[in-house]
């Protein structure tokens, strides 16, 4: 797992936190900022401000701050991670205060899981923030969620030329997780970290987004697989429900 550093500088941590928020986001205001970073609009505002120095933001004229030259490469889809982020935000924290884990909402894009939000728990062992990181899909629970659902032809355009998958065990592994219905990831992309991920149905036969469950492996234990799931699974309607409505 990674640990916060035992010396860590909160000013550099928050401002790459907003960083991540304008990349995935598309914009912020100086009390958004400040409310999700827990700190001061004046604190929020200097912040920016230093993004807006350095080409990681840029100011409207109603004061609004959005993705700057150095931001604006990565490739990011804004308006609609920005809405499946506002409306899954509420449902990943009743998530994790009912099942005491971490909680993350992640997509796929191209062959990579990225991690568009997370929920931490307060347990004094766990698993961290997430958000803005990037695994491969193949190997994460929340990319073989979405994996899927991916039509035949198309997973095999994705990895067929890949050296570093096997395609047919792949294959193998998408049809379980369309048998039970959930994916796990047991310390294949950590080494002491398993996770356990639904994907968020949607009106489509191929949904966007999924939501994992994050546990340190010591806690991990089969017997409350069905409890997880079945938590999950709640979860996922409800964040579906709120984004038909």
């Amino acid at each position: 797992m990674k640990n916060r550093p035992a010396y860590a500088i909160d000013s550099v941590d928050h401002a790459l936190v907003l960083a991540q928020m304008l990349r995935h986001e598309g914009q912020l205001r100086v009390s958004e900022a400040a409310e999700r970073l827990g700190v001061s609009p004046s604190t929020a505002h200097r912040l920016l401000a230093m993004l807006v120095y350095r080409d990681f933001a840029e100011r409207s004229d109603d004061r609004r701050y959005f993705p700057g030259r150095m931001l604006r490469p990565a490739p990011v889809t804004e308006a609609p991670l920005a809405v499946l982020r506002r409306v899954a935000g509420p449902h990943l924290r009743a998530l994790t205060d009912r099942v005491g884990e971490t909680s993350n909402l992640v997509v796929v894009v191209g062959t990579e899981t990225r991690f568009v939000m997370t929920t931490e728990c307060t347990r004094p062992l766990r698993v961290g923030d997430r958000m803005g990181q990037t695994l491969p899909a193949h190997l994460t629970a929340g990319g073989q969620a979405l994996l899927a659902a991916v039509p035949p032809a198309e997973l095999a355009s994705l990895y067929e030329t890949s050296a570093d998958v096997d395609l047919r065990r792949l294959r193998r592994e998408l049809a379980l997780v369309r048998k039970r219905g959930f994916a796990i990831n047991d310390q294949r992309t950590e080494t002491g970290v398993t996770a356990v991920s639904l994907p968020i149905p949607n009106a489509a036969a191929r949904p966007e987004a999924a939501i994992t469950l994050a546990m340190p492996t010591a806690r991990f234990n089969r017997t409350q697989l069905p409890d997880w799931i079945t938590h999950l699974a709640s979860t996922a309607t409800q964040i579906k429900a709120d984004l038909t409505t």
